[in-house]
């Protein structure tokens, strides 16, 4: 599981909800800008990768279990 991988889950999220990262963050009582593109790399370019309670916030506000999750996670796996 790479870094990509889980932030395009996060997308695919989203998407599936049909609603921006952002309304997907504002939904799951996370500031908007949470899932905002420009946080995923530090101004060093060092990966920064989503914390487990975002994650939790966004299943349970989409009620999505942490395998359909783990799914699209595997489906990037296996676009790349």
């Amino acid at each position: 599981m790479t870094h990509n991988d889980v932030w395009s889950a996060i997308d695919k999220l989203a998407r599936k909800n049909k609603i921006s990262c952002s309304k997907l963050a504002i939904s799951s009582g996370l500031d908007a800008t949470t899932f905002n593109k420009s946080k995923r790399y530090s101004v060093f370019g060092k990966p920064r990768w989503p914390s487990m309670h975002s994650i939790s916030k966004i299943l349970e506000s989409t009620s999505t279990s942490p395998t359909e999750f783990a799914a699209f996670i595997e489906d990037n796996k296996q676009e790349h």
